[in-house]
């Protein structure tokens, strides 16, 4: 099945510039989160030793 050749696109695929806020949106959010993780993992692992 083809898909008609005058179909309109979705608008998510239609604003492009919402997918470079969403990426920004998630560094903003994962980098502190990972770096945070990682911090905890390091102290924790002090413990074992």
């Amino acid at each position: 099945m083809n898909p008609q050749p005058n179909s309109p696109t979705p608008p998510a695929v239609a604003e492009s510039g919402v997918g470079g806020s969403v990426v920004l949106a998630w560094l903003v959010v994962g980098l502190p989160l990972a770096w945070g993780v990682s911090q905890t993992f390091i102290k924790a692992l002090a413990l074992f030793k």
